[in-house]
């Protein structure tokens, strides 16, 4: 669970510890933005995707195939992702 952050680009802004990282894909540029990392939503790639297999090595979740997911999820939201099932939820925080 943590705070959303959309990416872009993989330095147009920082990721701040336990922040969800939210990209359209991932390549081997945004690999030091991991470190930082609670989670990773992509909306392209699979298993085998650049992304994922960073996440695996970095012991995060990470779930891919998330169309619209830039888009979908707002900066801020608070997420809970379950890589192993795949799933993402917005958590509504009790003021929204």
């Amino acid at each position: 669970r943590g705070r959303a952050k959309v990416l872009m680009y993989p330095y147009e802004k920082p990721l701040e510890a336990g922040e969800i990282l939210v990209a359209r894909f991932t390549e081997p540029s945004w690999t030091p933005l991991f470190i930082n990392a609670g989670g990773v939503i992509m909306e392209i790639g699979g298993p085998m995707q650049h992304g994922a297999i960073i996440a695996r090595e970095y012991g995060i979740p990470c779930v891919s195939g998330i169309d619209n997911a830039t888009k979908l999820v707002k900066e801020g939201d608070l997420l809970e992702l379950d890589g192993s099932a795949g799933t993402v939820q917005i958590i509504r925080d009790d003021c929204d």
